[in-house]
């Protein structure tokens, strides 16, 4: 299994089964690492949620997602660096549901999904969701209401 693996600079595989979990790279960590440990206790669906809910904004696709590359690279532009989680195939029904958010009038794409956006712990959809979001004005204000952005309107 490949597992959860955070997409930056450094990959850094976060297996869902248990698995001795790599050194941390050298330098500083570009968000908190100790979020984004594993509990082998946790169920898949559990670690996903709790995931979902320590980083403001999280991303998770599937390898080589093109679309998820796209999403980083609109964030970025913005000044915003979110966390991407990679899962595998057998990964994916352990997204949560659509049905499990009660504020998604604004989404357009299921959630369970990849490549799915979650921000402050809403999902809001997949690229189409979020570039509409961007050109509608309000994904700026709401990034910084999540704390994702600072001083920007």
């Amino acid at each position: 299994m490949q597992g959860l693996r955070r997409c930056s600079n450094d990959i850094v595989p976060l297996g869902l089964s248990p698995a001795p979990t790599p050194p941390s790279p050298p330098g500083p960590p570009s968000n908190n690492p100790s979020s984004l440990s594993i509990d082998v206790a946790e169920s898949a669906e559990t670690r996903i949620r709790r995931l979902i809910s320590e980083h403001p904004v999280i991303i998770f696709s599937r390898t080589s997602c093109c679309m998820c590359h796209v999403m980083k690279k609109l964030l970025a532009t913005i000044g915003v660096h979110p966390t991407v989680i990679e899962l595998d195939d057998d990964e994916i029904a352990a997204l949560p549901s659509s049905s499990d958010d009660n504020n998604n009038e604004e989404q357009q794409q299921p959630c369970n999904t990849p490549p799915a956006v979650f921000i402050g712990g809403t999902c809001v959809g997949g690229l189409e969701s979020l570039v509409a979001l961007h050109l509608s004005g309000h994904l700026v204000p709401k990034l910084v209401q999540v704390g994702a952005l600072w001083g920007k309107k």
